[in-house]
């Protein structure tokens, strides 16, 4: 009769104890993590932040996990199920700090990849494959925890690999397709791209499947990885984000050239400084290359410092330089054809 009293009280005292970590938990949430918060946000260095970041909501997990722990192992000890039950603990602590060092290791992966992307493009990928791979040991180290050998699971692992790769090779061609994409840097999260098969818009990120891009509409397009790595890409910001704005031009033939030439100058130096996204220090120019049906055709070669920056330095020097022209007299022809009768009187006679 006194044994099942000195359970329950056995049983409180466990309860009490893990409410108490609870609680200490709680505090540490809500009150120390906010003050190692500011204190990250104070200094320079963003993997402090990182840290932190990762470790919201963490200790009203784990302070409640280790008061369960060492009241099952000291209250109740000997016992099978108490083995039991701490060996379960024990391997959500390790599965919640394994994830938690995922997050932190893929943060300073990204953390890095931003203070190096002309080496280390900044995409999901490389801390994905990260987080997935210090999961695993988790994984493997939860599993010695419990007794379970893990070297006849390797084994194992490496006898089904190839049935593992035949079954996932359209996975596994995207997983190493992308990573040949980000370690190649041909194509960089933030590049304006074209593909051959006509889509075209800003990288926004690759992963381990698939490569997004976001389209001037505003819509996005999904591209397998695989296929990407095989397509002809017109990259729009490599080797640089600059890039030459043609714009066809035609005058009459009885125009002056030369104060053709000075005046349409004139006028793309004006709206490369004074227009955004044109390159002011950019000299404009222009050249002739053909006697036309009704006019004599140029281009004219302006810099925009980006590719959708060209459509309104195109939309300006349009307007001004059709304003200009039209002050200096210049004219635009429109298309004209010239027809030549030759012998009609001999024809109207016969007629």
């Amino acid at each position: 009769m006194t044994e099942i009293p000195n359970i329950i009280r056995l049983n409180l005292l466990l309860a009490a104890i893990v409410v108490g970590m609870f609680l200490i938990g709680l505090f540490f949430d809500r009150f120390v993590y906010k003050k190692f918060k500011k204190i990250a946000k104070r200094t320079k260095w963003k993997g402090d932040e990182i840290i932190v970041q990762s470790l919201r909501r963490k200790f009203s997990l784990w302070f409640p996990l280790a008061g369960l722990y060492v009241g099952i192992y000291y209250l109740f000890p000997g016992l099978v199920i108490s083995n039991i039950l701490c060996k379960a603990v024990l391997a959500v602590f390790i599965l919640s700090a394994t994830l938690v060092c995922g997050e932190i290791t893929g943060g300073f992966i990204f953390l890095y990849s931003e203070k190096v992307k002309n080496i280390l493009p900044s995409t999901s990928l490389l801390p994905n494959l990260a987080k997935g791979l210090i999961l695993f040991f988790g994984i493997l180290f939860i599993l010695q925890v419990f007794g379970i050998s893990i070297t006849p699971l390797l084994t194992a692992f490496g006898i089904g690999g190839l049935a593992v790769a035949l079954a996932l090779q359209d996975t596994l061609a995207n997983l190493f397709a992308g990573l040949h994409i980000v370690l190649s840097r041909q194509i960089r999260p933030g590049d304006y791209v074209k593909l051959s098969t006509g889509e075209k818009g800003y990288v926004t990120d690759i992963n381990w499947r698939n490569t997004t891009i976001r389209q001037l509409p505003n819509n996005m397009v999904v591209i397998p990885n695989s296929k990407l790595a095989s397509a002809i890409i017109t990259n729009y910001h490599l080797p640089e984000k600059e890039l030459a704005v043609k714009i066809e031009v035609g005058v009459s033939y009885d125009s002056d050239l030369e104060k053709v030439e000075r005046v349409t100058i004139d006028v793309a130096k004006d709206v490369l400084k004074n227009i955004p996204g044109g390159v002011p220090n950019f000299e404009p120019f222009i050249r002739y290359h053909t006697f036309g049906e009704s006019s004599i055709n140029f281009t004219v070669i302006l810099r925009a410092k980006e590719f959708v920056d060209q459509y309104l330095i195109k939309h300006e020097f349009i307007k001004k330089l059709h304003k200009r022209y039209k002050k200096e007299k210049i004219v635009i022809p429109f298309p004209i054809r010239t027809v030549y009768l030759r012998n009609s009187k001999r024809t109207s006679n016969k007629l």
